[in-house]
């Protein structure tokens, strides 16, 4: 009988306590999140076939008096390449130097119109042994077949060096006239005119035209983006063009490495309760205390300022070195930030990083933040679907990839142009690629 009554004394205790912790937190657990930049790196800002001359509806090389012309689009920093044959060759080609042809001067302005013939050579692919030209059997207009010269297993070089080539060759100059004109914005003609004479071929079996073969064009970043001086070709492509006017290898090669690299900024993250909102409120105006900097610059330190001292914020900090990395420094395709913290079956996690190719637009989850836990168990797993684009309403938009006051071509930080709208998930007029083509967010039990 004690033995009962003791066991009823507990049953209201039991209740009582089972009724407390249904409104206080019943775990808490250590989470970790990685912010992985899942978009492939890319050669080139834009690509193309350069093969139909103007005035003409169906591909061909460009003979004398006529021209090839093709628009491209780019931004502040970046360069257009091309490489076409010089026809009755081997393995000759034109093309400018590894570091291509800048579109703007040193001052970020875009060249007005400008010939730049000047800034093209005449290059030797190193693939085929060079024979007089128009004359030798395995040049490109008296072969048999395309490829069919002796390999050479050479290296791309100026043909000025070729120190075994003694053939006469005509200037570049004498064969071609390149123009590039700014046509509008980060919009260029380019011009590429055949002003050959009929006898620009001067041979021992007498005088012959310097048609100019099909080729290709780039717009690019870096150095050396079709070929490499000094060094053997890539066998992406040059050779076919070198050697036999055929830009459809490289061509396809190009395009299949065309597009904007995209890259994640430093940012900040906060754990909080139900209800806060730390970093933004949808369909309200930035808070003034520091997203802008994440979404326009990149620089997380006002943000990461202003959410430790917040009410409803548990923890908080920024992030900005990538995984592995010595130093502070933005996502690049394949890098991931990291981050863990303690937090309670009723938190939530809000964070935001800048999607760099853009003016103001930032990643984030909704404005209320992703729920750490479900029904009580921790949340582990892929939670991309709950990450967003946003615009942060705070400088006026441009196209992605190409607009001058975005962080990577603008000459300052914050100099775009002020836009003073409400923060909203991202929608105007420019492509964007799919959330998951960019970031991927996990979280897992630490």
């Amino acid at each position: 009988m004690k033995k009962l009554f003791f066991s009823m004394l507990a049953l209201p205790l039991l209740f009582v306590s089972c009724k407390k912790q249904d409104h206080e937190p019943k775990e808490k657990n250590k989470f970790t999140v990685t912010i992985e930049n899942v978009s492939e790196a890319k050669m080139y800002l834009g690509s193309g076939i350069i093969n139909t001359p103007v005035g003409q509806e169906k591909p061909g090389a460009l003979k004398p008096g006529n021209k090839y012309e093709f628009k491209i689009k780019a931004g502040k920093g970046q360069k257009m390449s091309f490489a076409v044959m010089l026809a009755a060759t081997n393995d000759v080609f034109f093309a400018p130097d590894e570091m291509g042809i800048a579109l703007y001067d040193n001052s970020g302005a875009p060249i007005a119109s400008q010939d730049v013939t000047n800034q093209v050579y005449l290059w030797d692919a190193g693939t085929e042994i060079n024979e007089e030209p128009a004359v030798g059997p395995n040049t490109v207009t008296n072969q048999s077949g395309p490829n069919t010269g002796p390999a050479e297993n050479g290296v791309v070089q100026k043909l000025s060096m070729v120190a075994t080539d003694n053939f006469a060759y005509p200037s570049v100059s004498e064969v071609i006239h390149v123009m590039v004109k700014h046509i509008s914005d980060y919009y260029f003609m380019v011009t590429i005119e055949n002003v050959s004479k009929n006898n620009a071929l001067k041979t021992s079996n007498g005088n012959f035209p310097a048609p100019v073969s099909p080729g290709v064009w780039v717009v690019h970043m870096g150095d050396s983006p079709l070929f490499t001086p000094g060094e053997a070709d890539r066998g992406q492509g040059i050779e076919a063009i070198a050697e036999d006017g055929s830009a459809m290898m490289l061509g396809e090669y190009v395009a299949a490495n065309t597009g904007i690299t995209h890259l994640l900024s430093p940012g900040a993250w906060a754990v909080h309760k139900k209800g806060v909102m730390p970093i933004f409120t949808k369909g309200a105006f930035d808070y003034g205390e520091g997203l802008e900097g994440v979404a326009e610059d990149g620089d997380p330190a006002k943000l990461g300022m202003s959410l430790k001292g917040k009410q409803g914020v548990k923890h908080s900090e920024i992030f900005n070195k990538p995984d592995g990395a010595a130093q502070p420094g933005p996502l690049h395709p394949g890098m991931q930030y990291k981050f863990s913290f303690t937090a309670s079956n009723d938190d939530y996690l809000s964070l935001a990083t800048m999607f760099v190719q853009s003016n103001d637009l930032f990643y984030a989850p909704g404005d209320d933040g992703i729920k750490l836990y479900n029904s009580h168990s921790q949340k582990n797993g892929d939670v991309t679907s709950e990450i967003y684009l946003w615009d942060a309403g705070t400088e006026k938009n441009e196209e992605p990839g190409y607009g001058p006051n975005q962080i990577i071509r603008q000459s300052a930080p914050n100099t775009g142009v002020d836009e003073k709208m409400k923060v909203n998930k991202v929608d105007d007029e420019f492509d964007y690629p799919a959330d998951k083509h960019v970031i991927r967010v996990t979280i897992s039990p630490y």
